[in-house]
């Protein structure tokens, strides 16, 4: 075995791509989105405490609530709300819950917790916040929860908007 050729790191040598040095990610790390109305969104993963995807029977409705709730959520041994975050954001269209798994956000602010249901989940990327701008064309009912968004296409003004999840927490709208 010593010895052997196969064992022995070539010096000088260009190393094979799977071994070369990675190069550090751009910005900082967020969850993208979509709610109902087909609108992307994304959340800091700094204020993210887990995600999930719960059969529907696992949300337990509660009757004379908002109707923005769609019911509490046990995740390990903590009971939390979950709303559904396109009507939150003022979509008129509920959330399908007729389907084998719901996406859930779980955010986190201080000891308050809540769920938050999406449509469906893009996955994690890294976006430079250098490169956020203020919102344009946007609801009176988002504009206090958005913290910028980023355009990520000019020919179709495609556009990414970055969420506040500490204001979504802290709404008074959750009283309603």
């Amino acid at each position: 075995m010593i010895g052997n050729p196969d064992f022995l790191t070539s010096g000088g040598q260009d190393q094979a791509p799977e071994f070369q040095e990675l190069e550090s990610p751009e910005g900082e790390l967020h969850l993208r989105f979509y709610v109902t109305s087909g609108n992307e969104f994304a959340l800091p993963a700094t204020g993210i405490r887990e995600v999930i995807a719960p059969s529907p029977d696992r949300i337990t409705p509660i009757p004379n609530v908002s109707p923005l709730l769609l019911g509490t959520l046990n995740i390990r041994g903590r009971v939390i709300w979950v709303a559904d975050l396109g009507q939150f954001l003022g979509d008129t269209t509920p959330l399908n819950a007729d389907r084998p798994e719901i996406p859930v956000i779980a955010v986190e602010d201080q000891d308050t917790m809540l769920g938050l249901a999406v449509d469906r989940i893009v996955g994690m990327d890294w976006l430079d916040v250098e490169e956020i701008q203020m919102p344009t064309n946007v609801l009176d009912s988002i504009a206090p929860f958005l913290r910028g968004e980023w355009l990520l296409d000019d020919r179709t003004d495609k556009v990414l908007r970055l969420l506040d999840q500490v204001a979504i927490l802290r709404s008074a709208r959750w009283a309603a």
